[in-house]
């Protein structure tokens, strides 16, 4: 004979089975269950913050990360975006990027912190130096081939005379001396007056063994590094004073 499943169902209470507990007999988290299982943690609490074995929350440790926390929330006050423009505090080294009130007030109106508008202005000295210093070198060195020209005639006999002058200066002196004299005016005036006078010798009446007397001894000079590489003011004011000696305009 066929069993019949349904049939052989035991009706609401009956069987061996022990009768499914109802959802109110379920402990709540944070409570101990009837079973004598110890306190379970609340909801959302890390295992850090919870004693298993008295089964409490610690909370001497949530004291001291709140603390911890408060702590660095505030380091980090200062680096937020100040209450206006004023409120930036800007650090340069160089007085063309100096802290500019205009520059600032787009940085506080695009919600630049404290920490982002020095990096502003650091990366403009940084790159943008380099570039206006290029600059104004080129200025100045144009500045001074305009006066050139205009000392020479024009720019076609500029032209001229700086090609008579390039190849007679190497020919004279040492590659150092020689860049020195052709970076500034007044060494290239220097250059013409001793390629025009023939390199005379001894100023008359003057003694062979003053330094600065004599054309070698100007020469000697200029090849001293105080002269081409450091540029000291009081060597190259003696050099200068030797040759406006040995050849007055």
């Amino acid at each position: 004979m066929t069993n019949n499943l349904l049939e052989t169902m035991p009706e609401d209470g009956a069987g061996s089975g022990a009768a499914a507990q109802p959802p109110s007999a379920i402990p709540p988290q944070g409570e101990a269950p009837e079973n004598g299982a110890g306190p379970t943690p609340p909801p959302g609490l890390p295992d850090k913050f919870w004693d298993q074995d008295k089964g409490e929350v610690r909370t001497d440790s949530l004291v001291k990360s709140y603390r911890s926390l408060e702590q660095k929330l505030g380091a980090l006050a200062g680096q937020g975006v100040p209450d206006d423009a004023e409120g930036y505090d800007i650090k340069t080294e160089n007085e063309l990027f100096a802290s500019d009130p205009a520059v600032n007030a787009q940085l506080h109106a695009a919600g630049f912190s404290q920490e982002q508008a020095q990096t502003v202005y650091d990366l403009a000295a940084e790159h943008m130096l380099p570039l206006v210093t290029g600059v104004a070198s080129e200025f100045h060195a144009q500045a001074q081939i305009d006066r050139l020209a205009q000392r020479f005639g024009g720019e076609e006999k500029w032209r001229e005379m700086a090609g008579q002058l390039k190849q007679w200066g190497r020919a004279k002196f040492p590659d150092e001396v020689f860049q020195a004299l052709s970076s500034t005016y007044e060494g290239v005036l220097t250059m013409h007056k001793m390629m025009s006078s023939g390199e005379p010798g001894l100023i008359e009446g003057a003694g062979a063994g003053d330094e600065g007397s004599s054309e070698e001894g100007l020469k000697r000079m200029m090849q001293d590094p105080r002269y081409w590489r450091d540029h000291d003011p009081s060597f190259v004011q003696r050099v200068q004073d030797g040759f406006k000696r040995l050849f007055p305009d």
